[in-house]
């Protein structure tokens, strides 16, 4: 099972989701770990790179929903370690 951790900012862009957007999330992510297991993200998630912060990722949930997250140093081995860093809609990006 991979691992992960959150900062403040993910921490606080998820407080302010509507129960409903968490829920979307939340399911997206259940996808989004089933693909980091098989080693192969689906493109419905549309992960690409973000411009201008090497390192970081954006998946895509819910047509506007965003979320950004980077790989961190594994805490398990042989697992892989996701950070996840903001987490809301296209205006994330101020700040990825």
């Amino acid at each position: 099972m991979p691992t992960y951790e959150t900062s403040p900012r993910f921490t606080s862009d998820l407080d302010r989701l509507t129960p409903e957007q968490r829920r979307r999330f939340r399911r997206t992510v259940a996808a989004f770990v089933e693909d980091l297991r098989a080693g192969a993200f689906r493109a419905g998630l549309r992960i690409k790179g973000v411009r201008r912060a090497p390192g970081v990722f954006e998946l895509t949930w819910d047509g506007n929903g965003r979320a950004t997250w980077s790989y961190g140093p594994p805490i398990v081995p042989g697992e892989q370690h996701i950070v996840w860093r903001r987490v809301g809609t296209h205006n994330i990006f101020a700040g990825p």
